[in-house]
């Protein structure tokens, strides 16, 4: 919902390797542009941060999903040397470090960033200067950079769900509420706050109750914990909420009552889990999303969504044995 989510930290003991990756990989999505680069960079990183144990060469990292033969090749140059010859004419591409040291705002994207460097704006200090250059998400991006750019302690999350379902709930009791990613895999750090509510009025075919979310924006913001409102629609609003001293990045997303338990699934994650079930879906003659589950008939047609009432039914269905959302972070 918000910027992209790295690689899990804890507990990874191949972290300096993702790391050095992370940052090429950034280096080309920022900088060259090269989509296909950054995503074979951030793949690699994943699988070393899942691995259990440290790589010692290349090619036993090459065992490894994702890890092909030019990673793994700086992965044994990393080793042997300490050092990488890629990663160090990056950092002293001037051009290609200022830009990646803006995309770090929040709503500031790649060509926002070269926009900005070419203009000669080349630090966040120089940012801070010419604020009026950016619009208002960028301007709460840069205003709470390093809030955002800290992980939120698990306790600090649980403090925040439990004002949002007070409040919620004296607004409707029909109301319900999933803190999804990271939180409801049971991690001890969270980057951002990623929030699905439902209510029953607003199903998939009926979709009139527009002021739901509104509704409870509203609410929290008269309570004091949300802010900022960076944006708010009909059924997606992003802005920042703070319970302690540091300001959070808080997504709510209002969704189908009838599509709720697919759609706390699927952002529920982790992504490659999500990958899993769908590939179970489809080799059992289903077709699952964030919105529904459904039988794939004799044409391949999908047939209607499936009726849930659960996030087991779903596994129930497919004859996939059931995983709590802690056993999902592959």
């Amino acid at each position: 919902m918000s910027k992209r989510k790295e690689p899990p930290r804890e507990g990874n003991v191949n972290q300096e390797f993702c790391d050095f990756l992370l940052e090429i990989a950034e280096y080309e999505r920022n900088v060259n542009k090269n989509i296909y680069k950054y995503n074979a960079y951030r793949k690699a990183a994943s699988s070393l941060a899942r691995h259990p144990t440290r790589i010692t060469n290349g090619k036993e990292a090459r065992n490894l999903d994702g890890v092909g033969q030019k990673i793994a090749e700086k992965l044994d140059e990393f080793i042997e040397t300490g050092e990488l010859t890629k990663l160090k004419k990056i950092r002293k591409d001037d051009t290609g470090v200022a830009i990646n040291n803006l995309t770090r705002v929040s709503g500031i994207g790649p060509s926002k960033a070269r926009e900005l460097v070419e203009q000669g704006i080349k630090s966040l200090e120089d940012l801070r200067k010419y604020a009026d250059k950016l619009n208002h998400h960028q301007q709460i991006g840069l205003k709470y950079l390093e809030d955002f750019e800290s992980k939120i302690p698990r306790a600090e999350i649980e403090q925040i769900e439990t004002v949002m379902r007070e409040e919620i709930a004296k607004l409707d009791d029909r109301y319900e509420i999933t803190i999804c990613g990271s939180y409801r895999r049971g991690k001890q750090e969270s980057g951002d706050i990623d929030a699905l509510i439902t209510h029953p009025t607003y199903t998939s075919d009926k979709k009139s109750n527009a002021s739901l979310l509104q509704d409870v924006v509203k609410a929290l913001e008269v309570n004091g914990l949300i802010t900022e409102n960076i944006a708010l629609g009909d059924v997606k609003f992003m802005g920042v909420c703070k319970i302690a001293e540091r300001a959070r990045r808080l997504d709510i997303r209002l969704t189908p009552y009838d599509q709720y338990y697919c759609s706390v699934l699927y952002f529920t994650g982790s992504d490659l889990f999500n990958q899993q079930m769908r590939a179970h879906a489809q080799s059992n003659g289903f077709t699952l999303n964030e919105y529904c589950l459904r039988r794939v008939g004799s044409t391949g047609a999908p047939g209607e969504p499936l009726p849930l009432s659960s996030e087991e039914d779903i596994f129930d269905y497919m004859d996939y044995p059931y995983r709590r959302p802690e056993e999902r972070n592959l």
